[in-house]
Formats: structure tokens, sequence, C-alpha cells
């Protein structure tokens, strides 16, 4: 498992760089084509990650409800963060991986509730949730990247 928590930590790495130079109003910008934004889809990492592996565990999620209730799966952009806010955000991303790999490893993950994905694949543990949102990750980075090149 400890693979997938350097996956995890890459992956969020390559996406914090790809944040690098880019406005507040760019990380908002939703081009032509897209359905969101590079903020919404970095919230989205966040909010993820946080319901496939502590919601579905039975365990409260390490973000606010709000984040949640705005970066799931399904919803659009609505909300324009500050640059503090945004900060936060950017925090989470970065700080999530570590933490996860922490209880992981204290053994907090007793129970998972079944959920099949939109792909089809149905999560059934916390063992192949993990890897699930590795490659959930990877999407969005393909998008955060794409949206990029419009801005």
């Amino acid at each position: 498992m400890n693979t997938q928590f350097d996956i995890l930590r890459k992956s969020r790495e390559l996406v914090i760089k790809e944040l690098e130079g880019l406005t507040l109003e760019g990380i908002h910008k939703i081009p032509e084509g897209f359905k969101n934004s590079i903020a919404w889809n970095v919230a989205h990492l966040v909010v993820t990650q946080q319901l496939l592996h502590y919601k579905l565990s039975g365990l409260n999620p390490l973000c606010t409800d709000e984040l949640i209730e705005a970066h799931r799966k399904g919803t659009s952009p609505t909300k324009t963060f500050t640059a503090e806010e945004f900060e936060e955000v950017k925090e989470l991303l970065v700080a999530l991986p570590n933490t996860l790999e922490e209880d992981y490893t204290a053994g907090i993950f007793k129970n998972y509730t079944e959920y099949p994905t939109s792909t089809g694949f149905v999560l059934s543990s916390i063992e192949n949730a993990i890897p699930f949102n590795n490659f959930h990750e990877g999407i969005h980075y393909g998008i955060i990247r794409s949206i990029k090149k419009f801005l």
C-alpha cells in the first residue's frame, strides 16, 4: 500500500506544479467546451478522496461540509474562492495524503460501505478505494492540464 500513498502524494505534487503562475481569475475560468474550472477540479480532488476513503468508511471527512457540497461528483462551479480560501484548499490537497497514510497505518478504516463508481467499478474496501482514487486523480490532473492550455 505504501506505493499507493506515494502515487497520491506525487499526483498532488504535479497538480500543485500546474497551479504555479496562474492568477485567481485564471483558476476560475471555464473555457468553452469544459464544464468546470481548475479551482473546482482541485477542490473536487480533496472532496472525492475524503468521501471515498473516510465517508464510505463511516468516518468524518477532514474537510468542511460546505466544500463537499460545492465540489462533490455531479456539481458545477458555483463558488469563487478568495486567495486565502484557495490556499486552504491547496494545503488540504498537499497534507491529506499523509493523514490518510497515518490513519490507514493506525487501522481506523474498519468498515466500508460498498459503492458502485460511475466507471462501473464497485468499491468494497479501503484497499480498493485508495488505488481507485489515484486513478480518479489522474483523470482530473489531465483535465486541469487541458484547461490550462486555454488560459
